[in-house]
């Protein structure tokens, strides 16, 4: 899994319809990250959107597969199609249903911290 420098600024480019995305390096990838929520990445130059049951049949109807980074596991992030890629408007709708999605899978941010156990 890798990913292009020239790839991610692609990227960044076309997702600023939704706000300031950034990308963090990992695992030869990239995460991408909206206020804080990590709802997309990017392998081999595909950008992946996070889906949950409110978004899947949108991957599933225009025929993307999952990210399976290790060939049979398969992760809750989907392809995003090209022709989404291609036009803004439904970019920004499939973006935000990823970040809401994103946010939802991690639940309400903690005020305190966590204790530790001794």
């Amino acid at each position: 899994m890798s990913v292009g420098a020239n790839y991610i600024q692609y990227v960044l480019d076309l997702l600023r319809v939704i706000g300031p995305v950034s990308a963090k390096r990992m695992f030869g990838g990239a995460g991408l990250y909206l206020d804080g929520s990590f709802f997309a990445l990017i392998a081999d130059d595909v950008l992946y959107f996070k889906v949950d049951d409110t978004n899947k049949a949108d991957y599933l109807n225009a025929g993307t597969a999952p990210f399976k980074p290790f060939g049979t596991y398969e992760m809750s992030y989907y392809e995003v199609p090209a022709d989404v890629l291609e036009d803004d408007e439904q970019l920004k709708e499939w973006a935000q249903k990823a970040v809401v999605a994103a946010m939802r899978k991690a639940g309400p941010r903690r005020k305190t911290p966590r204790r530790v156990r001794k």
